[in-house]
C-alpha cells in the first residue's frame, strides 16, 4: 500500500507531532526546530485513552514503549484538535535489531485502520539510512543547535534531580528550570549559546539560590533502563517525581550517554566484524567531541562543589567490560550494564530498572546480569521493574518500596 510521505515544502504548512520523551529537553527542542523552519508540538495527552488506542491499533505483545506512542499518535489526532490534512508523526530510529527499527511501519499500520494512511505521512528522524526519501533536511547548523540543545537538557535534568529533593518551596526547581530554558531560547535565536562554560554556571547559580534544606542528604536512587521506559513521565508513571515524593534523589545520566553509545557500537563494529572501514573516523571524532563537551559540564560542577558531577563516559564504558561483552548492543545492550555498575562505583547502591514487560534484549542486560554484579558488589541494591499496559501500578509501587525499604535499612547500618 501507498503511505502518505514528508516531502520538502510540507515543512511550511505541516504540524510535527512528536511523542513525549524528555521533559526539560523537549521545551528547548521545539523552538531549536522552529528555527529551522519545522513547527513542532511535543503532544502532552496522557490519560488512559492513550492505552486503550495504543492496544487498539497494536499487538499487546508489541512492547509498551511502541504500544504508548502508537496511542498517543491515534488520540492526538481523533481529538479534534489537529487538522489531518496538515500535520505530520515524526519518530526517531536508531537502525538497530530492536523495535526502535520498527516504529514507523506501525505507525502506518495504526494509520492504516483509521483510514489516514495516505492523509497523514510519518517521518523518519534517523541517522542510519532509513527513509531515505524523506523529505528532511538535516543542515550542520541544525546539528549544532540540537547537540548544544541536547547537552544543556541533560545538565538542567542532572541538577533538578539535586535540587528538587531539597527545595522548601514546592515548584521553586521547576520554575527556576522553565526560567533558565526561556533564556537558553533567546541564546539560540540571537547568538551565544555556544558560551557554554558561562552558561553551566549560571544554570548552577540559579539553581544553587532555591530555597533548600540539605542539612540531611538524601538517600540516592539511579534510575536505568530501556531509553523510552528511563526517562518518560508517561511510560514509568512519573518515576522521577514519586521518588522525589517518597524522600529520596533520583540519578539520571543524559541522553547524551545513549548517543554516544550508538557511536561506541559504531566503532565495535569497526573492531569486531571490521564494519564501516571508510566511516571509523567520522564515528571516532563525534565520540571524542562529544565527551568534550560534556567534560566542560563535569568540570564546572566539580569546580563549584556544590552537586555531584556526573560520570565520564570513558569510565562508563570501561566499568561493563569486567561483566558483559561489548559486543552486546541488542536494544540498551552494554550499556545498561555499564551504567549500573557505574552507579554503585560512584556511591549509588540502589538501583531500579525500568523496562517493558517481555524485552529479550533488556531482560538478559538488566534482570540477567543481576546476580553477576551483586556476586562482585553484594551491597548491591537492584530491582527490575516491569512495565506493560496490564501491569497493576500498586504491585510495581510495592517493588519499588520494598527496594526503598531495603535502601533506608543499609543506609542506618552504615550511619552506625
Amino acid at each position: 500500500m501507498e503511505y502518505a510521505r514528508f516531502k520538502k515544502g510540507m515543512r511550511e504548512d505541516h504540524l510535527i507531532l512528536v511523542p513525549s520523551m524528555l521533559p526539560i529537553h523537549f521545551k528547548l527542542l521545539t523552538p531549536i526546530f522552529k528555527m529551522s523552519g519545522y513547527n513542532v508540538e511535543v503532544l502532552t495527552n496522557t490519560s488512559q485513552q492513550v492505552k486503550e488506542e495504543g492496544l487498539s491499533h497494536v499487538h499487546n505483545d508489541t512492547c509498551y514503549p511502541a504500544l504508548l506512542v502508537v496511542g498517543q499518535f491515534i488520540d492526538a489526532l481523533k481529538s479534534g484538535k489537529y487538522d489531518l490534512d496538515h500535520v505530520c508523526l515524526a519518530m526517531t530510529q536508531t537502525g538497530g535489531g530492536c523495535r526502535a527499527s520498527n516504529y514507523i511501519s506501525l505507525i502506518r499500520k495504526a494509520l492504516e485502520m483509521e483510514g489516514w494512511a495516505q492523509r497523514v505521512p510519518c517521518l523518519s528522524v534517523n541517522m542510519s539510512g532509513l527513509e531515505e526519501d524523506s523529505g528532511l533536511e538535516i543542515t550542520v547548523p541544525m546539528v549544532l543547535h540540537i547537540v548544544y540543545g541536547m547537552l544543556y537538557g541533560d545538565a538542567l535534568m542532572w541538577l533538578r534531580n539535586q535540587v528538587k529533593p531539597y527545595e522548601l518551596n514546592e515548584g521553586d526547581t521547576d520554575k527556576a528550570i522553565d526560567e533558565i530554558v526561556a533564556d537558553l531560547i533567546v541564546l539560540f535565536e540571537k547568538g551565544g549559546y555556544q558560551k557554554s562554560k558561562k552558561i553551566y554556571r549560571d544554570m548552577i547559580a540559579r539553581l544553587k539560590a532555591v530555597p533548600q534544606d540539605r542539612t540531611k542528604k538524601k538517600i540516592r536512587v539511579g534510575i536505568v533502563g530501556e531509553i523510552y521506559m528511563k526517562y518518560s513521565p508517561l511510560g514509568n508513571g512519573n518515576l522521577e517525581d514519586y521518588l522525589i515524593e517518597e524522600g529520596f534523589e533520583p540519578v539520571l545520566s543524559g541522553v547524551m550517554d545513549f548517543a554516544l553509545y550508538c557511536v561506541e557500537n559504531g566503532i565495535i563494529d569497526y573492531e569486531y566484524y571490521h564494519m564501516h572501514k571508510n566511516t571509523k573516523w567520522v564515528y571516532t571524532i563525534v565520540k571524542d567531541v562529544i565527551m568534550r563537551m560534556q567534560k566542560t559540564f563535569r568540570n564546572i560542577v566539580q569546580e563549584d562543589g556544590t552537586f555531584y558531577p556526573p560520570d565520564d563516559f570513558e569510565e562508563v564504558i570501561h566499568n561493563g567490560k569486567p561483566f558483559i561483552n561489548p559486543g552486546v548492543k541488542m536494544g540498551e545492550g552494554w550499556l545498561l550494564t555499564s551504567e549500573v555498575v557505574t552507579l554503585i562505583k560512584s556511591g549509588v547502591n540502589n538501583v531500579i530498572s525500568a523496562q517493558p514487560f517481555g524485552c529479550l534484549p533488556n531482560h538478559i542486560v538488566a534482570k540477567g546480569m543481576v546476580r553477576k554484579i551483586k556476586e562482585q558488589y553484594p551491597n548491591a541494591n537492584i530491582v527490575p521493574i516491569d512495565y506493560d499496559p496490564s501491569a497493576s501500578k500498586v504491585n510495581q509501587e510495592n517493588r519499588i518500596r520494598l527496594m526503598m525499604a531495603n535502601a533506608k535499612l543499609m543506609s542506618e547500618m552504615s550511619e552506625k
